[in-house]
């Protein structure tokens, strides 16, 4: 009889891989169950007609984790992976003209800022030195260990981190922190953007959210060779170097458990036993589901679910010079359009709008030459059973609206190829309940408290 330790990960997401690889370089015999075609979950891509989109996730920063996973694993990376630092984070552009280069260099970064807006050069390179601290102090509490045992709340290691944090960034909400510490709009609202990379809404969560500008800005944003999905393609070909066995097109029905252990999964009515099973499904459905704990679930919902997105993938007949590989078009009025996303949650007439170009680096691979691959999103609300067939309507056509008063330009006659993501869609696809991008949202001061921990049997 083997005495080969057995490991079953439920989804081949990005978090889902990294743990079977590292399961797989600890001695376990690793299973993935993946119930799409291929690996990636939210970070997948596809063609259309010569042009290349990556599906989901769109900026690359701390390349150093993939590099951690690698070198664990005792491969070098170049082999898999290769990336490339970018001089721009963002390119901002205003309701009022002003147009805005985010310099990965912070000094470049708050000259631009002086000179376009007239906040003072000290007023950015400070908050950056604050968000740089914050996050060297309070990030590897909070991203490192279960904030519900109280054997957490009450380490050392805890009250050495919450007194080096003033009280502003536990009691502050994001925008009335940044609205204290800078004085021109246009910089309040760049700095209240940064609530949206956890989907939370800048009014509500908390002042410590201003950690994350440090990840993008201080520590730099990079793209990676290919597009996103190269990260996808790269940890999967790990995976199988180091023995993980996948199957696709095989959801998981139920985890096998008892009263005091997980021992296995259920798939296409078979039990399949294993020492350790790891979920990197929604947390959500992996209770509801998975484990048929309905009040587990309910608890979650509890929390209010972070915003989803609506994007359209657009095949461009034209080149842009004055974009970048990320673009920001601001609405005038950032409030309301998270008002509309979490209250009302409907669609917003004048939504801020992302524009994501890869072909910007990668020219003539990404989307013909001469031509352009836009990944154009806004924030939306989850679902609640909208009727996303006419959201999308209006969602597109403010959409063009907007990009077209502010580039000078018809956009709609450009489009050659078009393809739609809605949160109805996003659900399916990667069961994230409904539709929610990043689960629950961090709208409140206890978000990270309430995260869920490591579940165990009841």
């Amino acid at each position: 009889m083997s005495s080969t330790k057995k490991a079953i990960v439920i989804g081949s997401g990005i978090a889902g891989m990294a743990s079977a690889i590292r399961l797989a370089v600890q001695g376990f015999e690793v299973s993935v169950f993946e119930k799409n075609e291929t690996p990636g979950g939210k970070l997948t891509a596809f063609k259309l007609e010569g042009y290349q989109f990556d599906a989901g996730p769109s900026l690359f920063t701390q390349p150093e984790n993939i590099a951690e996973l690698f070198e664990l694993a005792g491969e070098p990376i170049d082999a898999y992976f290769q990336y490339q630092a970018l001089p721009i984070s963002f390119k901002y552009f205003y309701e009022d003209g002003i147009v805005i280069n985010a310099y990965t260099n912070n000094q470049a970064f708050a000259e631009e800022l002086e000179n376009k807006t007239g906040e003072k050069a000290e007023k950015l390179l400070s908050y950056l030195e604050a968000s740089k601290k914050l996050y060297q102090n309070i990030a590897g509490i909070f991203l490192n260990n279960s904030l519900h045992k109280f054997k957490t709340l009450f380490s050392p290691d805890i009250f050495k981190a919450i007194k080096t944090v003033r009280w502003k960034y536990l009691f502050k909400t994001m925008h009335d922190l940044n609205a204290k510490h800078f004085e021109k709009p246009q910089t309040i609202q760049l700095f209240n953007r940064f609530a949206t990379y956890n989907g939370s809404n800048p009014y509500q969560a908390p002042g410590m959210l201003s950690l994350i500008p440090h990840l993008e800005l201080n520590q730099g944003t990079f793209y990676p060779k290919g597009g996103m999905i190269s990260i996808t393609n790269a940890i999967y070909q790990l995976a199988l170097k180091k023995g993980v066995q996948f199957h696709f097109n095989q959801p998981v029905e139920r985890i096998i458990q008892n009263e005091t252990s997980v021992q296995g999964v259920v798939v296409a009515g078979k039990n399949l036993f294993a020492n350790l099973v790891v979920s990197n499904m929604d947390v959500y459905f992996t209770y509801q589901k998975l484990l048929l704990h309905q009040s587990l679930a309910e608890k979650v919902l509890k929390q209010e679910r972070s915003s989803s997105a609506l994007i359209f993938y657009w095949g461009i007949n034209q080149s842009f010079p004055d974009l970048e590989l990320h673009n920001i078009f601001f609405t005038k009025k950032y409030q309301k359009e998270f008002t509309s996303i979490f209250k009302s949650k409907t669609a917003y007439a004048d939504p801020t709008i992302y524009v994501n170009i890869t072909s910007k680096v990668e020219p003539g691979i990404q989307a013909p030459v001469g031509k352009e691959n836009w990944f154009v999103m806004v924030n939306a609300p989850a679902n609640i059973g909208q009727d996303w067939e006419s959201f999308k309507q209006q969602y597109r056509a403010a959409i063009i609206e907007k990009l077209n008063r502010i580039l000078g330009v018809d956009i709609s006659s450009m489009i050659e190829v078009e393809e739609v993501l809605d949160p109805v869609t996003i659900e399916s696809k990667t069961d994230s309940y409904m539709g929610s991008l990043y689960g629950t949202s961090s709208n409140s001061k206890m978000a990270a408290f309430l995260r869920i921990p490591k579940w165990r049997p009841f």
